[in-house]
């Protein structure tokens, strides 16, 4: 596309574009607001001489300025002309638009959460649009105080929590929603649905990638281990992988949180102490459950099935 300097220089090798272009000076540019504004408060500045010599650049500022507010066709897509004075001239300079700023500005939050198998809406949820219902206030609450005191001191350790309810009430939106609250602030989550990374962890032992997902978890400034106890799990699974991932955590003292349908009670007995073979591991089971304990706080989330409504 030809730029708009290049349509000037050409615009004025002919007396009869010179003509042309007068009229839009005197018809277009020259009763621009912004135009007249930007003239009036650089009076002092700008002479007659200049106007004239800047003329291309007060065409360029105003055909820019309608094609942003078209947002088509414009030599810099989501930036806005701005006039300004270089060298007692008019020169025109381009800032990025608020939809760029706002689109920059998700983009970079959406980074620095970091989604394993989870739903592609987990980034966008906000904890200002979760439903503080008389079941789910203490949850939010709860989610507040968290954030409050991790950006306060983020290299002091911070117990999470432990979203347990039952299906449809929350807990996995609420999750996403205190990551989106931090990746705010920049501090980035990594979100993981359990029950899918198990069946991964299983598959990536035939292409060597297990030490990788692994680390993955274990080192994620925070981490939020979504929906644990869904299925039931293998023994190496559980002591393996789960109880290797929380033990480190719990050593180097980083943040964790969980959701889950079952209350920590149900989660020891009912779904890490019997393995997928029936095996009854009591104490395996205890071990794991006191290192969820260490990591995270238990709260309860209670209501109508959301997934539904």
């Amino acid at each position: 596309m030809e730029s708009i300097r290049n349509q000037l220089e050409n615009m004025m090798n002919t007396t009869k574009m010179n003509e042309r272009f007068r009229e839009i000076m005197k018809n277009e540019v020259f009763k621009d607001p912004d135009v007249r504004k930007f003239i009036a408060e650089n009076r002092a500045v700008l002479d007659n001489e200049a106007i004239e010599k800047s003329a291309s650049k007060l065409y360029e500022f105003v055909v820019e300025k309608k094609k942003a507010a078209a947002q088509s066709g414009q030599l810099m897509p989501g930036y806005k002309p701005r006039l300004s004075i270089n060298n007692k001239r008019v020169d025109v300079t381009y800032e990025p638009s608020s939809d760029l700023i706002n689109r920059q500005k998700q983009e970079a939050i959406n980074k620095r959460i970091h989604s394993m198998y989870m739903s592609k809406d987990i980034k966008q949820f906000n904890i200002d649009h979760f439903d503080s219902t008389p079941g789910r206030i203490k949850a939010v609450q709860e989610a507040y105080d968290f954030i409050d005191q991790y950006l306060e001191d983020p290299s002091t350790f911070h117990q999470g929590l432990y979203f347990y309810g039952k299906f449809g009430v929350g807990k996995t939106f609420l999750l996403g929603a205190i990551a989106h609250e931090l990746s705010e602030q920049g501090h980035p989550s990594t979100l993981v649905h359990f029950p899918t990374f198990a069946v991964e962890m299983k598959n990536s032992i035939g292409q060597n990638t297990t030490d990788e997902k692994l680390v993955a978890l274990k080192n994620a400034p925070i981490l939020m281990i979504d929906d644990i106890g869904a299925d039931s799990m293998s023994s190496w699974i559980r002591d393996d992988i789960l109880g290797v991932v929380l033990q480190h955590r719990m050593q180097e003292q980083l943040p964790t949180f969980f959701s889950s349908n079952f209350d920590m009670a149900h989660l020891e007995q009912e779904h890490l102490r019997v393995t997928q073979r029936g095996e009854n591991e009591p104490l395996k089971a205890k071990r794991i459950m006191e290192r969820i304990k260490f990591l995270s706080k238990e709260v309860e989330l209670t209501g109508d099935n959301r997934r539904h409504s």
